[in-house]
C-alpha cells in the first residue's frame, strides 16, 4: 500500500528548508507548500511559454508529416509510397519511444533542467537534417532522431511544469499546454500552404523548406529557457537544498516581491530523506506494484489516444487526398480548422477538470469521443461526408479528444511520486505511443491504401473502442487529484515520517 501522509501535520516553526541534527542527510521543508500558495504571475506565465513550446514544436513536426505526404510522393527525388509514408512516420514514434525512456530515466536522475538543452539540440540537429533526406532510408533515419528529441522532451517537460505551477492552477494549465501542440498544428498547415505552392517554390524544395522552419523555431526556445530555473523540489530531494531554497525565494520576489518569511510557521512541511538517485529497482516496485492501479489508468490512457491521434492525424492528408481528390498544396486548408478545434477543447473544458474533477472529465471527452469517431466512420463508410463534412465531423470529435489525450500526460505525471515521475511518463508514453501510435500509421496507411472506405472505417472502430474502454478505466480506477498538492497525490519515495 502506498504511504500516506498529511503535510498540513508537519507545523513545527522552522525554517524552509532546515537540516536536522538528528540525520545530516533528512530536512524538513516548506517549499512545496510555498510553490503552492503562490497566485498566479508573470513567472508561471513565462515558464508555460518557454516549456509548452515543445508542444508546439511537435505540433509542428507532426502535421508537417502529415501534410507534406503529397508532396512527398511527387518529389522527384522521393517519390515516397504510401506505406513509405506510414514507415516514415512510425519511425518518427518509435524514436519518440526510445527517446523518451532513455532521456526520462536520466531527467530522474540529473535533474530536469540539464534534459531540456540535451534534447532540444537533438531536436533541432534531426529536424533541420531532414530537409536534407535523399531517399526513405535516410529521411526514416532523421525522423526518427527527431522523435527521439520531442520525446525526451515529454519527460522533462512536463515534470517541470507539474512541479512549478500551483495545484490549484495545474490541471488547466497542464491541458492548455499539451492543447498548444495544435498551435504548431496551425503554423505547420501555414508553412504548408505557402511552401507546397508550386508558384513560390519548386516541387522538390518546398517540403524540405517547410521541415527548416522548425530547426529555427526551435532555436528560439533554445534562447528562451536560459533562464528556466532547476525543479526545487528536485534539488530539495536530491541532496541540494539550499539551492532549492534561493530558487524559491526567487520566485516568490518575482511573484510577491518579497521573500514569504513571515508566512512559513503556518505553512505545511514535510520531512525528506535527500538521495542522490532512485535505483530502477525501487522505481520498478513503486510503478507496478505500490501503484499499479495508477499503472494501469496510465497505460489504458496512453494506448488509446495515441493510437487515436496518431493513427487518424499522421494519415489525415492521404483520405483527403486519396478519398476526396484534394490536391497535397490545400491540405494545410482543411488542417487550419481542424487544429483550431483541437486547441479550444483544452482552452474551454480545461478548468472543468480542476472544477469538475479529473475522473468524471476524463471519462467524459474519452467517452464522447470514442462514440463520435464511430458515427464519423460509418458516414466515411457509406459516402456520406464531402471533404469539408469530414472536416468538420473531426474539428467536434477533437474538441473532446483533444482534452482527453491531454489529460493522460496530466494523470501520469501529477499521480506517481517524484523520484520516478519523469520515468513513468516516459514509460508510459512509450509504451502507449509503442503500441498505439507506432503501429497506428503504419495500419492506417495500409488500410488507406485498399482503396477500401470499409476497411478504413474498422480502423476508426478500432480507435473507437480503445477510447471507450480507457473512459470506463479512468471512471474506475481515476484518482481525483484535483487542487490537491503533488505531495498529498503521492508521496515522495523520500517522505519520513
Amino acid at each position: 500500500m502506498a504511504m500516506q501522509h498529511n503535510p498540513a501535520r508537519n507545523d513545527r516553526a522552522t525554517i524552509p528548508a532546515t537540516v536536522l541534527p538528528s540525520d545530516d542527510r533528512v530536512i524538513e521543508t516548506s517549499i512545496p507548500s510555498r510553490l503552492d500558495a503562490l497566485s498566479w504571475s508573470g513567472f508561471h506565465t513565462r515558464v508555460v511559454i518557454a516549456l509548452g513550446i515543445t508542444w508546439i514544436l511537435d505540433g509542428l513536426e507532426v502535421t508537417l508529416a502529415g501534410a507534406l505526404s503529397g508532396a512527398l510522393k511527387e518529389s522527384p527525388t522521393l517519390r515516397f509510397s504510401n506505406l513509405d509514408i506510414g514507415f516514415a512516420n512510425s519511425a518518427y514514434l518509435a524514436g519518440a519511444v526510445l527517446g523518451a525512456l532513455g532521456f526520462g530515466w536520466l531527467t530522474d536522475r540529473i535533474g530536469r533542467k540539464k534534459l531540456f538543452f540535451i534534447t532540444l539540440s537533438v531536436y533541432l540537429v534531426a529536424t533541420a537534417a531532414t530537409a536534407l533526406s535523399w531517399g526513405i532510408m535516410s529521411y526514416a533515419l532523421f525522423r526518427f532522431l527527431t522523435g527521439a528529441g520531442i520525446g525526451g522532451e515529454y519527460t522533462a517537460i512536463n515534470s517541470t511544469i507539474q512541479e512549478l505551477v500551483p495545484a490549484r492552477y495545474r490541471g488547466w494549465t497542464d491541458l492548455v499546454i499539451n492543447g498548444s501542440f495544435w498551435i504548431g498544428a496551425a503554423l505547420g498547415a501555414l508553412s504548408a500552404i505557402v511552401l507546397l505552392d508550386p508558384a513560390v517554390v519548386g516541387p522538390d524544395l518546398g517540403w524540405r523548406l517547410a521541415y527548416l522552419t522548425g530547426a529555427c523555431l526551435g532555436l528560439v526556445v533554445f534562447v528562451m529557457r536560459m533562464w528556466i530555473p532547476e525543479s526545487p523540489r528536485w534539488l530539495m530531494i536530491h541532496g541540494k537544498p539550499d539551492a532549492a531554497h534561493a530558487i524559491v525565494d526567487d520566485i516568490e520576489r518575482s511573484v510577491t516581491g518579497r521573500v514569504q518569511d513571515e508566512r512559513q510557521r503556518s505553512l505545511p512541511k514535510i520531512r525528506l530523506k535527500m538521495r542522490r538517485f532512485t535505483p530502477l529497482r525501487e522505481a520498478a516496485v513503486t510503478l507496478f506494484s505500490v501503484y499499479r492501479k495508477r499503472s494501469l489508468v496510465g497505460l489504458t490512457l496512453m494506448v488509446a489516444q495515441a493510437f487515436f491521434y496518431n493513427a487518424i492525424f499522421f494519415t489525415f492528408a492521404l483520405v483527403l487526398t486519396d478519398f476526396y481528390g484534394i490536391g497535397a498544396s490545400d491540405v494545410g486548408w482543411y488542417i487550419l480548422p481542424f487544429a483550431a478545434g483541437n486547441f479550444r477543447g483544452p482552452l474551454l473544458l480545461g478548468r472543468l477538470f480542476d472544477t469538475l474533477g479529473r475522473r468524471s472529465m476524463i471519462a467524459a471527452t474519452y467517452g464522447i469521443s470514442g462514440l463520435l469517431l464511430a458515427i464519423s466512420g460509418y458516414l466515411f463508410s457509406i459516402g456520406a461526408l464531402s471533404a469539408q463534412g469530414q472536416t468538420i465531423a473531426w474539428m467536434v470529435i477533437f474538441f473532446f479528444a483533444s482534452p482527453a489525450a491531454s489529460a493522460a500526460y496530466l494523470t501520469v505525471s501529477e499521480t506517481f511520486p517524484l523520484e520516478v515521475r519523469a520515468l513513468a511518463i516516459a514509460l508510459f508514453y512509450a509504451v502507449g505511443t509503442g503500441v498505439g501510435g507506432v503501429a497506428g500509421p503504419a495500419l492506417f496507411g495500409a488500410l488507406i491504401d485498399t482503396g477500401s472506405r470499409v476497411s478504413v472505417f474498422a480502423g476508426y472502430l478500432v480507435g473507437s473502442v480503445l477510447m471507450v474502454v480507457a473512459a470506463v478505466v479512468a471512471w474506475r480506477f481515476g484518482v481525483a487529484a484535483e487542487r490537491r498538492s503533488l505531495e498529498s497525490v503521492a508521496p515522495p519515495l523520500a517522505f519520513v515520517e
